[in-house]
């Protein structure tokens, strides 16, 4: 396993969950409600966790429904017998009293799960950022409620993520093949998930509602500790990538957002993008990607990963040395480059302290910003 990444920011990180029983229909399980457990990651000072025991990475019902998500063995005990499953994070530790931070929310991807990116979501907070990581029942491989109850994957989804299955994914292997502009392959993808993908456009705004559910509750209960005067900021792999431009797209509260990867699934029917987007892509997904870069009246900038894979752009990338999962790039110069990106538009377009992002290419990675086209 690769050395996990440690924070680089001034603050150090607490940590706290809470989930939303709500009264809305859970369509993966009818006759019950929908719920929406959140890890909420968080600045404090450093002096304010001394001789704190730092929180466990991950539950041994994660472990399980990851080690089926993947195929591969996790190995649980042998990491927790080594002191080996702990994150850089605190387990609510004090708040820094009288002072709001900016909010960003994570969505992990479909079979993934809420601590997905915690590297990154620590980082973050270590800069001076609330970070909100939304799980989504059923969508995930395991998702813990705050009673107890673990809600692991509903394996139908993988059988419907297209319909007929067979005949949508020889179309989608057709795509990353096929040449084009950007709004030409766009309108290719656009085909392919109205023709086959209708179940995973509906995931993608049920999405959209559990994080506006999570963003409520935080409103209601943690008004004085985030700022919310500048908006909100997005990110997400995979799926939650996709949310995350869906969320731009549809929601004013949201003022920039990051895709890592994912798919633009999604309803984008005559909608025009109207917020700064940075959209993280590798080379044999980028196809997929492309609307994107068209039809937006802020910037957007691409920026396309040599020799990844797609679990490259998560915590996977340290926790497994498989890189026909992960990818060759070397895993601290990826997760420092993704970081970068982060908080170069972050600290942009939400904290707003700086006047443009400095979007430069690095090593293994190329950028590229597309102005405005409407």
């Amino acid at each position: 396993m690769n050395k996990r990444p440690a924070p680089t920011g001034p603050y150090a990180v607490g940590t706290t969950t809470f989930t939303v029983y709500n009264d809305r229909e859970e369509l993966r399980a009818p006759g019950t409600k929908r719920s929406v457990p959140v890890r909420v990651y968080y600045p404090v000072q450093p002096e304010a966790v001394a001789g704190m025991d730092r929180a466990p990475y991950m539950s041994r019902n994660v472990a399980e429904g990851l080690k089926k998500a993947l195929h591969v063995p996790i190995r649980y005990d042998k990491r927790a017998a080594a002191g080996d499953n702990v994150s850089e994070c605190y387990p609510d530790a004090p708040r820094i009293e009288g002072r709001r931070f900016p909010l960003v929310v994570y969505n992990h991807g479909l079979s993934s799960y809420r601590e997905s990116n915690s590297f990154l979501c620590i980082e973050l907070a270590s800069q001076g950022y609330v970070v909100m990581a939304v799980g989504h029942p059923y969508d995930a491989c395991c998702a813990e409620l705050d009673d107890g109850t673990c809600l692991f994957f509903d394996g139908e989804l993988s059988k419907k993520q297209y319909d007929p299955f067979w005949r949508g994914m020889m179309k989608a292997l057709q795509l990353t093949h096929t040449q084009g502009t950007d709004r030409e392959l766009a309108q290719r993808f656009d085909e392919l998930q109205q023709n086959y993908c209708k179940l995973i456009i509906s995931r993608v705004h049920e999405w959209e509602l559990d994080t506006l559910d999570a963003v409520r509750y935080a409103r209601e209960t943690w008004g004085a500790w985030i700022d919310f005067d500048r908006g909100i900021a997005a990110t997400g792999h995979s799926l939650g990538g996709a949310t995350a431009y869906m969320l731009c797209l549809d929601e004013p509260a949201f003022v920039c957002g990051v895709n890592m990867d994912g798919a633009l699934f999604g309803d984008t029917a005559g909608k025009v993008l109207t917020r700064p987007f940075l959209q993280i892509s590798c080379q044999g997904n980028l196809k997929a990607e492309t609307r994107a870069f068209i039809d937006h009246t802020q910037p957007v900038y691409g920026a396309v990963f040599q020799g990844m894979q797609h679990l490259g752009f998560t915590d996977m990338k340290h926790m497994m040395g498989l890189p026909f999962l992960t990818g060759k790039l070397d895993a601290e110069i990826m997760h420092a480059t993704v970081c970068r990106l982060h908080r170069e538009l972050f600290d942009t377009f939400l904290k707003r302290t700086k006047d443009r992002p400095e979007m430069t290419s690095s090593e293994g990675v190329t950028v590229t910003e597309y102005p405005p086209d409407r």
